[in-house]
């Protein structure tokens, strides 16, 4: 069943750590996954989500750890010494347990790395530790399993059984040569139907995906999805194997990057939450907020210059609001699909030219459906010598709106900038400025005044 937080079971909860029930309380939290008890843990005070991680084992505090955001992480831990910290450390991953250290302040990480009683999970970190995170090396994690091409199946069996004792998940076997250079891999399902006396080196596949240490993670997560791989090797220079990026991940890459997109495209700047500070929210929100602000400001500018027309055709007022947000979401419209072309590598390859005319086909005829509508509403409800200014004014917003939906995003794209920015308040205040200037043009020249 799917566990539901209620506010009846958390009073529960806080009833029972308040009397320090330690029976009900390790009763009650053996029924539930790790992920349900880190969503009691949010909602409880600091000092009781520390006594209620305390009856945990530690196997299940090292999950919750593993999986926590690492913003909430660094505070819960503040209070934890290097001794618990590397109780837990013990039994992580090591690229999760390389992603915790980081956190830290070096004093306590090197305390932590020295308490630890498994020095090969000691090694694991001292290597991973130099790798910077946007790059595969930072990604990987060491576990994973390795055969040589000189042994047999049953040997090879023999040291799977030795080494899965420290992988949590086992996908393939890597098979290398004598300096461990990596030379492909053989599946669980080849290895246990293959003769027990058959070589390695005769049965393995040499067609294997694999990444270099200093692949950015961009990269990874395309191959990855690309060829559909729920795990993948990663080699140094010399293709020596040394370690394995498996999907999770790469999942929480791609969770990352979407939830960094949606805060681009809602101009929200840096990385905020709903619980971070006053402050903080404040300052992630401000900027394109004064960028907004701005635009319209430069739009009432441009009314004010063709002030002349409004006195004479009041009328002309009625359209401003629709050439203003027209602009916006057809730009939006255009740039969310570069946007996503961008991220999938998808479409890439089409010229200029051909993107272009695909462009104005496309903003071409959308452009006409919605003039036609809106000079209709003008004959029935308006003064009919508006019907050329507003249909006219629409199908040219968004002939220019397209334009800068698809141009905008592949020229912050170029100068290494997150092209999802082009989809949020800078492409609406944009399109505002020039679907209005757009209007007021047109009916200038149109109508004579």
């Amino acid at each position: 069943m799917t566990f539901e937080l209620t506010k009846e079971y958390l009073e529960e909860i806080e009833k029972a750590v308040e009397a320090h029930d330690e029976k009900y309380l390790r009763a009650a939290m053996e029924e539930l996954y790790p992920a349900d008890i880190s969503s009691i843990l949010y909602e409880l005070d600091t000092e009781p989500a520390h006594y209620l991680f305390s009856l945990l084992t530690t196997e299940i505090g090292a999950e919750i750890l593993a999986n926590i955001d690492e913003d909430d992480r660094r505070r819960f831990l503040q209070d934890f010494s290097s001794v618990e910290i590397a109780r837990y450390i013990e039994v992580f991953d090591s690229d999760d347990a390389v992603d915790l250290l980081k956190e830290q302040p070096i004093q306590i990480r090197e305390e932590v790395i020295g308490l630890l009683q498994d020095r090969e999970q000691a090694r694991f970190i001292i290597d991973l530790l130099p790798y910077d995170e946007d790059v595969a090396g930072g990604l990987m994690q060491k576990e994973l399993v390795k055969a040589n091409a000189n042994w047999t199946v049953n040997e090879c069996i023999e040291e799977i059984r030795k080494q899965a004792e420290d992988v949590e998940k086992v996908y393939a076997v890597y098979v290398v040569d004598d300096e461990q250079t990596l030379l492909g891999l053989i599946s669980l399902k080849n290895l246990v139907l293959a003769r027990k006396n058959t070589k390695i080196g005769n049965i393995f596949d040499e067609d294997i995906h694999y990444v270099e240490t200093y692949r950015p993670v961009e990269e990874v997560t395309e191959i990855m999805q690309r060829y559909d791989l729920e795990a993948i090797p990663v080699v140094n220079v010399q293709k020596r194997l040394l370690g394995r990026i498996t999907i999770d991940d790469i999942l929480d890459v791609v969770t990352e990057k979407a939830e960094e997109d949606i805060q681009a495209i809602s101009g929200i700047t840096g990385e905020v939450e709903e619980d971070d500070s006053l402050w903080d929210q404040v300052k992630a929100r401000l900027p394109w907020l004064i960028v907004g602000v701005i635009g319209s400001l430069m739009a009432a500018t441009v009314i004010r210059f063709f002030e002349g027309e409004l006195t004479k055709i009041a009328a002309l007022a009625m359209f401003i609001p629709i050439m203003g947000s027209t602009g916006g979401n057809v730009g939006i419209q255009t740039a969310s699909l570069i946007v996503q072309a961008l991220a999938d590598k998808t479409g890439l390859e089409i010229s200029w030219k051909e993107r272009l005319l695909k462009i104005v086909a496309i903003a071409s005829l959308n452009g006409l459906i919605i003039g036609i509508l809106a000079g209709v509403y003008v004959l029935i409800f308006s003064e009919t010598q508006l019907f050329w200014v507003v249909s006219l004014s629409l199908l040219a917003v968004v002939l220019l709106a397209s334009f800068m939906g698809t141009v905008t995003p592949l020229i912050l794209n170029r100068f290494g900038i997150n092209p999802a920015v082009a989809s949020g308040p800078f492409i609406t205040t944009a399109n505002d400025l020039v679907g209005i200037g757009t209007y007021f043009m047109i009916a200038h020249f149109l109508l004579k005044i």
